[in-house]
């Protein structure tokens, strides 16, 4: 079933909804005049991109740990040409290989990940890295006090600022600086991409890109493939993550404490056969949560 063409719903409905790229060419959120090549055609072919990413994994039954770091992705000559990756021709949608050496690779590259956590006018650490934590890892974030101070709107600001300088004079407030200690190197990590997702080795301001990553729990890193290192060292809480989505997905409620024997045996059987994808299908279908549901076969239930 899996091998479907029909299971790229799961792509789009599943994926779409977990890693937040569901309808994303109708996401508007940027400044036209500051970005003009943002149009609806780009928008569709970065939603193409993600869901035809997915939709490979599944139907191919890949390892999930590609979602972390693959060296291949979908594009067409729009995307292509929007990501400087050469030799993609014509409007129709192919895999394309080799395409780590342009700075792509699984779906933290996305542009459909990477601009939507960014805003209007500039670049998000804070967004960034909460994605990267939050949707990736499972770690909880808690939300910011009423009276945070904003940043700037704009990457272009009068004092020629950096992100990486305008945080840090963010974090001199103490109420600040905890929260983002544990949000911003993973943001910082994807710096040298801009609010819409394209390569640069300068910011808005003409400052060099500084992409230097200082974690609390793990040595100093450097933009993606320090990131992406880091990710695989931690592919425990990401399986996690996503075996608790998927369980989620495909029993229509939210994950329960009784439900974490499932989501463990989901872990074993998925380490044990190569981060496959259909072995978490599997084991998660065959489960008595999915097979019956609450109320059915109770004892005291007298309907037919």
């Amino acid at each position: 079933m899996l091998a479907d063409s029909k299971s790229r719903a799961l792509a789009t409905e599943f994926a779409g909804q977990w890693l937040q790229f569901r309808g994303f060419e109708r996401y508007d959120g940027k400044s036209e005049t500051r970005f003009p090549t943002f149009t609806t055609k780009l928008r569709m072919a970065m939603n193409q991109e993600s869901t035809g990413f997915v939709s490979e994994i599944i139907r191919n039954d890949r390892s999930i740990l590609e979602f972390l770091k693959a060296d291949y992705t979908f594009l067409n000559d729009e995307l292509a040409n929007h990501y400087g990756i050469p030799d993609v021709e014509g409007p129709e949608f192919r895999r394309v290989a080799g395409v780590g050496r342009f700075g792509r690779g699984g779906i933290v590259t996305m542009g459909s990940v990477l601009t939507k956590q960014a805003g209007a006018l500039r670049t998000s650490p804070v967004l960034r890295g909460t994605w990267v934590i939050e949707t990736l890892l499972g770690r909880r974030v808690p939300n910011p006090p009423d009276d945070v101070p904003q940043l700037d709107e704009d990457e272009v600001n009068k004092d020629g600022l950096t992100m990486r300088q305008q945080l840090e004079r963010h974090r001199a407030d103490t109420a600040c600086a905890t929260c983002h200690a544990k949000i911003d190197p993973y943001g910082f990590a994807l710096e040298a991409y801009d609010p819409i997702g394209r390569l640069r080795e300068r910011d808005q301001n003409g400052n060099p890109i500084d992409a230097r990553a200082e974690p609390l729990d793990a040595d100093a890193f450097v933009g993606l493939s320090g990131l992406q290192s880091y990710l695989l060292e931690h592919q425990d809480e990401f399986t996690k993550q996503f075996c608790r989505k998927l369980a989620g997905y495909a029993l229509g409620r939210s994950v329960e404490l009784s439900d974490e024997p499932l989501l463990a045996e989901m872990q074993i059987q998925l380490k044990t056969h190569d981060y496959r994808f259909s072995t978490a299908m599997l084991t998660l279908v065959k489960s008595s949560q999915f097979r019956r549901h609450r109320g059915q076969n109770d004892p005291g239930d007298t309907s037919p």
